[in-house]
């Protein structure tokens, strides 16, 4: 390294990481919980990894500065007035020499070029949370992807819902550096939907005439068959194999449920069916639930606001429209607080949960609640924060409803929920004794058609009725969110039933 203090500074970098090394290795390979005499040697190993994580994305945000700056001084040095065929020839080059330095192909430096550029020019707030090391790498670079296709105003509130708490419509919950990127992706792309400046029927109509199936084949007598579908449909097709697999599981059934989804897939496409359908024993295959929250002002077309599909995110409001249309057969009305848009509590004092309730839960968590984990509603099983026995109540402030994995391992290991609400999901104790928190669904307050606004009560708040949960009110398709205009809703559902 040329730079004596560039050279002195990894020197120092290598020689802590040295001490570290040394830690890990006297820590032992036991397992150790709480109450264990050698629980503090299992906090440094903790201690270790949390500390790499911060340093990885400290070292992320100096690679994307040192890139961004080299390119803007490879430009500046520049001949001026150059044409743009030189221009094109000297952004090649500086790709050329990130990829020789950091050994990788030219398309990657090409994509950590442009993402160091838009992070080091128009997200201060990500940059700054990199260098903090409160997200990491992969968080920064999904913002900056959610961000490209945003206007500059679009992208500081992309910035200000999740990384900057004072801001007036901040995100609740698991901040964004303590999820997992992918699931942290997930809640940046449901934003960035829904506050676009380019309505989604639009963008949804474009995405439609790029629909098709790729074909790419693998090793070992393999290959991937992938399909960019309407988002109803992928998740029609998805629910339905995963229903499906789950009907052929038994005792006696040696395929796991990713192996049974495979082949359900290429049976049904192949011609063949599904095997529940040719086998006298099992039960008529189920239908493909597709779980949809509509607020009540797009179903009836006095707005185009999104719906939000189960496992998905926003879709457009004439996408929710036509499932309701042509597939709903009974609804769920939740009621839905119009200052926020989050769903109102549901209580019974009864052990037994009702439907309504369940689906509730759904709503409230919109997947499993243990960190990280994207097994969404329709697969979980509501569980009793605190037990019945022990006093719980069978209110949703004390019900979780985590997926299969997770419920098993609540009641066989020393993982253990915290106190849920009416609006936030349970959060989690580790054995070790560490927090961590839930996602929580950022809930937003419905749109109004023009000219029409709520009619308030004397206490400030919109007049409710009570909800729905008669038998004839089933939630196995559609969730309506409905806030006011009782008569006409009233109206449609009856015409509907």
């Amino acid at each position: 390294m040329g730079n004596p203090a560039v050279a002195k500074a990894f020197k120092d970098i290598n020689a802590a990481i040295a001490v570290l090394t040394a830690v890990v290795a006297e820590s032992g390979s036991d397992a150790f919980y709480r109450g264990d005499p050698r629980h503090g040697l299992a906090e440094d190993c903790l201690d270790v990894l949390a500390g790499a994580a911060a340093s990885d994305a400290r070292m992320a945000a100096l690679k994307a500065q040192a890139a961004a700056k080299f390119a803007k001084t490879a430009e500046s040095v520049a001949p001026p007035g150059a044409s743009p065929g030189e221009g094109s020839a000297q952004e090649a080059a500086v790709t050329a020499e990130i990829a020789c330095v950091l050994a990788i192909g030219e398309r990657a430096a090409s994509a950590l070029l442009n993402q160091s550029q838009l992070l080091t020019t128009a997200l201060p707030l990500t940059l700054s949370a990199l260098q903090a090391g409160t997200i990491s790498w992969q968080h920064a670079r999904a913002m900056v992807d959610e961000a490209a296709t945003l206007d500059p105003a679009g992208a500081a509130s992309l910035e200000a819902h999740f990384l900057d708490p004072d801001a007036p419509n901040a995100a609740g919950g698991c901040p964004a550096g303590e999820m997992p990127a992918f699931r942290f992706r997930h809640r940046a792309r449901t934003w960035r939907e829904r506050h676009h400046t380019e309505s989604i029927e639009k963008r949804h109509a474009k995405g439609v005439l790029d629909r098709r199936v790729e074909y790419a084949p693998d090793q070992d007598g393999m290959a991937w068959l992938s399909a960019y579908l309407p988002a109803d449909q992928a998740a029609g097709i998805w629910n339905r194999t995963t229903a499906v697999a789950r009907g052929l599981q038994g005792p006696d059934e040696p395929l796991t449920l990713t192996q049974l989804r495979a082949d359900i897939f290429a049976a049904a496409l192949l011609g063949g069916g599904n095997p529940a359908e040719h086998d006298p024993g099992q039960d008529p295959p189920p239908r493909a639930l597709v779980m949809v929250t509509v607020p009540v002002f797009s179903l009836l077309g006095a707005t185009e606001e999104p719906a939000m599909l189960d496992g998905y995110g926003p879709i457009p409001a004439s996408m929710a429209r036509d499932l309701v249309a042509n597939g709903a057969d009974s609804f769920y009305r939740v009621l839905v607080d119009p200052r926020d848009g989050a769903p109102l509590e549901i209580g019974r004092a009864n052990y037994r949960l009702t439907k309504a309730m369940r689906n509730w839960l759904r709503l409230r968590d919109g997947k499993c609640p243990f960190p990280g984990c994207s097994n969404h509603s329709l697969d979980n099983e509501a569980d009793h924060i605190l037990a019945w026995d022990k006093g719980g109540t069978t209110g949703v402030s004390n019900l979780g409803q985590p997926c299969p994995k997770h419920h098993r391992m609540r009641h066989t290991s020393a993982w253990e929920p915290t106190p849920a609400t009416k609006n936030e999901p349970p959060g989690w104790i580790s054995p070790t004794g560490r927090h961590y928190k839930s996602e929580h669904q950022d809930w937003e307050p419905p749109h109004w058609p023009k000219g029409l606004k709520p009619e308030l009560t004397s206490n400030g708040r919109a007049p409710y009725s009570a909800p729905c949960d008669a038998p004839g009110c089933q939630p196995d398709i559609v969730h309506l969110g409905i806030s006011l205009g009782e008569d006409r809703v009233e109206r449609f559902l009856h015409a509907r039933a």
